[in-house]
């Protein structure tokens, strides 16, 4: 018997409070540590490279590098997450992250610290991140009963959001006082999210139950008996994705959310200058995001128990497309920050459903696969909305731009409407 869990029959966990699920509440924070950790790097790295080298167009390649990479390493990565132990997968990522920025205080505190190695670090981030996120996820899985997987998962976006408000004003703070201090502090949480995995003894595969959801790989029972080539591998997630209509329904949204919610941020940056508004105050106005992604991960299980999937789907993004298309009201920071939380409501909701229908319909042993092609899919919204948005305000000027960010998501709303599947859509049991 375990001091986490009442141990059932094949290991799988008793059915305990969240709150009292050491193995979840230890997932939890180590996640929580490292995604504070890499809000403050991603605040604090285009500073050190402007001060680097005095280049805007440079100060955005770290981000732009670590995005590209994950994007690149997201399909390879969840056939590795299916094959191998996850939690050792997970132990690993967070040790190369660690490290990695580890060796950028080093750097930064012998003034030895270029461009090449930040950007460096960022495909080490990147690359991490793409075997490690979907690793947790499916270890999270492996801790948690289906009746509690809903509230799991509002849990764990409602971390995200925190992290998202509280890491940029800590990045920016620790990067005055010091240019390593960000740098530490994100290796710091790593380094928990390691302890935090370390920690955690996850029950093993029920061989009877190919949908379980174990911490290691599948049972080789549960593999097919003649492996496949590498690339149809890593494509095998995309093609679950596409033969799920309400997923891929579901992802469309997502990708229209990251598009538009991106591309609305460069949007209101642009029109706050212009108003002569204070980087404070737009900073704050940012914010907006953050706290709507933490307000809508608290109302996910009451949408879960009231509506259907299909109209959680079309209601969040329809209000995505109302938040931004408001935007165009040139009201200042208050009224962007309002816009910004209604647009960004629906997302937890998004999300967690997406997830819910990987759990529920996809077997255990091709979870990791289809998991790593939704954040990969996700994934690509975000870059192409600061391409359209760039173009659109060089183009069209403010109020255009915002009016086509907003068309298109209301344009992916519409879709959903006419689509049968989307509209009558039940949870999976």
């Amino acid at each position: 018997m375990s001091e986490c869990f009442v141990e059932r029959e094949h290991g799988a966990p008793a059915e305990l409070p969240l709150r009292r699920n050491r193995r979840f509440q230890a997932l939890w924070i180590g996640a929580a540590a490292a995604n504070l950790g890499l809000e403050t790097v991603e605040v604090a790295c285009p500073l050190l490279v402007l001060g680097m080298t005095g280049s805007p167009a440079l100060a955005g390649l770290f981000g732009f590098t670590e995005v590209g990479t994950a994007i690149l390493a997201g399909l390879p990565a969840g056939v590795v997450v299916d094959r191998l132990d996850r939690r050792r997968v997970l132990l690993v990522s967070e040790a190369v992250r660690a490290l990695a920025l580890t060796l950028v205080v080093g750097c930064l505190e012998a003034g030895v610290a270029n461009l090449g190695l930040l950007l460096g670090a960022a495909v080490a981030l990147g690359t991490a991140t793409a075997f490690g996120a979907p690793a947790r996820m499916l270890l999270l899985r492996a801790v948690v009963p289906d009746h509690q997987l809903t509230a799991a998962l509002s849990r764990d976006e409602a971390r995200g959001g925190a992290a998202a408000l509280a890491g940029p004003p800590l990045g920016g703070a620790l990067y005055l006082a010091s240019r390593a201090f960000p740098f530490a502090a994100a290796a710091l949480g790593f380094a928990v999210s390691f302890c935090c995995a370390l920690a955690v003894r996850v029950p093993a595969a029920d061989p009877a139950d190919p949908a379980a959801g174990p911490g290691a790989a599948a049972p080789p029972a549960a593999r097919p008996a003649r492996a496949a080539r590498p690339a149809a591998e890593a494509l095998a997630g995309l093609r679950e994705v596409a033969g799920d209509r309400l997923l891929r329904a579901a992802l469309a949204v997502i990708c229209g959310f990251y598009f538009s919610v991106t591309a609305a941020v460069l949007v209101v940056v642009v029109a706050l200058r212009h108003q002569h508004h204070s980087s404070g105050a737009i900073g704050l106005a940012l914010t907006g995001t953050a706290v709507g992604m933490l307000a809508g991960a608290m109302l996910v299980p009451r949408l879960d128990r009231r509506l259907g999937p299909g109209t959680v789907l079309l209601a969040a993004s329809a209000l995505t497309a109302a938040g931004v298309g408001l935007l165009a009201l040139p009201l200042g920071p208050v009224w962007v920050f309002a816009m910004l939380a209604l647009a960004a409501l629906g997302l937890p909701a998004l999300r967690i459903l997406v997830d819910i229908l990987v759990f529920r319909r996809t077997p255990d042993h091709r979870r990791g696969r289809t998991i790593a092609a939704t954040m990969t899919l996700i994934g690509a919204g975000a870059p192409l909305g600061s391409l359209v948005a760039g173009l659109a305000l060089q183009l069209l000027g403010v109020t255009g731009a915002v009016v086509l960010v907003a068309g298109v998501q209301a344009a992916v709303t519409a879709a959903g409407l006419r689509n049968r599947h989307v509209t009558a859509a039940r949870w999976p049991r």
